[in-house]
């Protein structure tokens, strides 16, 4: 485009030129403004030209060009280019010598608004072809991203100046699981910008175990956000009515006077947002919680039940894949809002009839392991139901050990999941566990013991 056709208004050629005459002349300027900067953002060629070729050599050799190396740049590496470019470049290089750049100060104070407005409008342009497609779930992503340009002012750890702050609880500012075991070996519950996965097979009760793990995190006074993606939003909230409260699900219509005074005590908030198997993807949590947040409504727990059922937002070739990059956009979204998020996934056949389930019975893809902070497998046999026990594995752990066994306690008629009491138990491993284990005793009571214990518990509350 020629330079006497270009109406910028107030980011016109004066405003380019002197920006990327900036940008080559003050470095400590040019490392700041090309983290936001992208060179499509000019629009006048030849200046796009130049400052690429300034960009190159910063790259290549970690320092800024010097006159006489862009001098010999231009003078050898422009071939390719129109010859009216070619001249452009030259005449502007020249110029640079003999003026200097008027208010510079001014420039650079709204060049960083120049960039979101020019992010914007790419955007906007991105999303015209987006629409034809109807991809209103990428269009709210692209968007999205392009109003949040340069607003990190976040530019990363730093490993001296911010010491104390890996030695303080407040750093993974961890959300309990509710079990003190489990608790332990994690470093207090998941933290924020990490991945929980539960592994289990159908019927095992994912649901249940992802409803418990938000239960706890209300009763800490969290903000949980629950996706529900299986199962109706009433159906979800009535789970967390009666794990809360222990009411039997059964029966928990007759107790709703007892259940709304139990639970307006609490400090945490529940949302629970309902959208229909495979309608969803993360995009669509990303802009569900964007406006959350804008409502000043602050996540302080994610859960997604579950990963499998969302859909990708990118079609692959093999469905392993769509599923793998369903489990890094969560995890990528649990870093960009600074929380913890729980899923689940289902095993294979394997599963259905494993005493422990490890990793090897995970469906379908196992690289979803790969980007997971933490994961624990839920098993239970025929036998385990009818005594309602079951068993947790902990399969992978970054912030401590892994391979533990755990005999549970899981009544799935009031949501309850109890881990029994340990005992030390020498040898056995499944995956990397640990030459000595530290397990839960098989049966803490009887069956028929058990079962008395709750019918006592359960009279008592019809009683209140």
């Amino acid at each position: 485009m020629a330079a006497n056709k270009v109406n910028f208004g107030r980011y016109g050629k004066t405003f380019q030129e002197g920006l990327v005459q900036l940008i080559f002349e003050d470095r400590p300027f040019a490392d700041q403004i090309t983290e936001v900067l992208d060179t499509n953002f000019i629009e006048l060629e030849y200046l796009r030209v130049f400052l690429r070729k300034t960009l190159a050599f910063r790259e290549k050799y970690d320092k800024h060009p010097s006159v006489n190396a862009m001098l010999t740049i231009i003078k050898t590496e422009l071939e390719h280019e129109d010859e009216t470019v070619q001249q452009q470049v030259k005449d502007y290089f020249s110029r640079m010598h003999t003026q200097e750049v008027t208010d510079a100060e001014y420039i650079k104070e709204i060049s960083l608004d120049f960039c979101r407005k020019q992010n914007l409008k790419e955007a906007m342009l991105t999303s015209v072809n987006l629409l034809q497609n109807c991809s209103f779930d990428e269009i709210s992503k692209v968007i999205n991203d392009a109003l949040k340009l340069g607003s990190e002012n976040n530019f990363g750890y730093d490993y001296i100046a911010d010491f104390e702050e890996r030695f303080t609880p407040k750093f993974r500012r961890p959300v309990s699981t509710g079990w003190a075991d489990i608790d332990g070996i994690i470093g207090g519950g998941l933290g924020k910008s990490e991945l929980g996965v539960v592994i289990a097979p159908t019927g095992a009760g994912k649901s249940m175990v992802l409803v418990h793990l938000g239960s706890e995190a209300l009763k800490e006074g969290k903000t949980v956000v629950h996706y529900t993606l299986e199962l109706q939003d009433t159906v979800i909230a009535t789970r967390y009515d009666s794990c809360i409260t222990g009411y039997p699900l059964s029966d928990i219509i007759n107790f709703k006077e007892e259940v709304y005074e139990e639970i307006k005590t609490i400090d945490g908030t529940l949302i629970v947002k309902e959208y229909p198997t495979k309608s969803a993807s993360t995009n669509t949590i990303r802009a569900h919680l964007s406006r959350l947040v804008k409502r000043g409504i602050t996540p302080g727990l994610v859960i997604v039940d579950y990963a499998d059922l969302l859909k990708p937002v990118q079609m692959r070739k093999e469905k392993r894949e769509e599923l793998g990059s369903i489990y890094e956009e969560l995890r990528a979204l649990s870093t960009e809002f600074q929380c913890p998020i729980w899923t689940a996934s289902q095993t294979n056949r394997a599963g259905l009839s494993a005493e422990v389930i490890t990793m090897e019975q995970i469906s379908e893809a196992f690289n979803k392991c790969f980007v997971a902070d933490f994961i624990f497998s839920v098993s239970r046999t025929i036998e385990d139901k009818q005594i309602n026990q079951g068993k947790i594995f902990i399969a992978k752990n970054r912030n401590g050990p892994d391979g533990m066994v755990f005999n549970i306690f899981m009544d799935t008629s009031n949501v309850n999941i109890k881990i029994l009491p340990k005992i030390p138990q020498i040898g056995g491993s499944f995956g990397n566990t640990a030459a000595h284990q530290v397990v839960t005793s098989p049966v803490s009571l009887e069956p028929k013991a058990q079962q008395q214990l709750l019918k006592a518990k359960y009279t008592k509350l019809r009683r209140k």
